[in-house]
C-alpha cells in the first residue's frame, strides 16, 4: 500500500481511538456523564481497554487470512492505546475511588477477585508498553521481544475475567468477547500447529 494511503488511515486509527475519551471530556464539560459520573468513566474506559486490546490481537491472524500485510503496522499503536484506555480505567478507580489509599487498595486487590484480575490485566500490559519502541527490539533481541509481548495474552484473559466477574447479573457483553477472544486465540494455537507441521514435513522429491 502506498505510503500516503498509510499515513491517512494512521490518522483515522488515531481519530477513532482518541474518540472515546474526547467524548467523556464533552459528557464532562456538559454535565453529560448521568447520575453516577464515575460509573460511566469506569466502564467506558475499560470496555474501550477490551475492544482494543481484542481488536490488537485480531491483526495477525487478520493479515494472514487476507493477505494486507500493511496491516501490521496498526498493531503496535493500537496496542498503546489499549495501554492507554487501561491507565484511565485504573486512575480512576485509583484516584476518585480510593483516592490513592494504597492500604484501601491492597485490601481491594487481596479481597475482590475481579479487582486481583484487572490489576494483572494492567500489570502484564506495562512491560509491553515500555518496550514499544524499536530500540527496545534492538536492546532485547527480536525472539525475546516476541515472547515477551506474549504477555498480551495473558493479559487479555485476565481483562475479560475480570469484566465477567464484575458483572453481576446481564453477561451478554462479557460473554461475547470471551467468545471472540477464545477465537482469536485459537487461530493462533491452530496457525502454530499448522506451522510446526510443516516445518517437520520431509520435501517432497523432486521429479527428473
Amino acid at each position: 500500500m502506498r505510503r500516503r494511503y498509510i499515513i491517512l488511515l494512521k490518522i483515522v486509527v488515531w481519530a477513532l481511538c482518541l474518540s472515546p475519551v474526547g467524548l467523556l471530556g464533552w459528557k464532562a464539560t456538559h454535565d453529560e456523564l448521568g447520575a453516577n459520573p464515575l460509573s460511566e468513566i469506569t466502564l467506558s474506559t475499560g470496555h474501550w481497554t477490551l475492544y482494543l486490546l481484542l481488536i490488537t490481537l485480531a491483526i495477525s491472524p487478520l493479515r494472514k487470512i487476507t493477505g494486507l500485510n500493511w496491516l501490521i503496522r496498526f498493531r503496535r499503536p493500537l496496542g498503546l492505546f489499549a495501554f492507554f484506555y487501561g491507565s484511565l480505567h485504573l486512575m480512576t478507580y485509583v484516584w476518585f475511588d480510593k483516592a490513592f489509599d494504597v492500604h484501601e487498595i491492597v485490601k481491594d486487590i487481596y479481597k475482590r477477585p475481579f479487582i486481583t484480575a484487572g490489576m494483572t490485566a494492567w500489570t502484564l500490559m506495562l512491560p509491553l508498553a515500555l518496550t514499544s519502541t524499536a530500540a527496545s527490539i534492538r536492546w532485547l533481541g527480536g525472539k525475546r521481544w516476541q515472547n515477551l509481548h506474549r504477555l498480551i495474552y495473558a493479559s487479555a484473559v485476565a481483562g475479560v475475567v475480570h469484566f465477567w466477574w464484575l458483572v453481576k447479573r446481564d453477561l451478554t457483553d462479557p460473554e461475547i468477547m470471551a467468545g471472540i477472544l477464545t477465537l482469536l486465540l485459537a487461530l493462533r494455537i491452530i496457525d502454530r500447529l499448522l506451522t510446526s507441521r510443516c516445518a517437520r514435513s520431509p520435501a517432497l522429491p523432486q521429479e527428473s
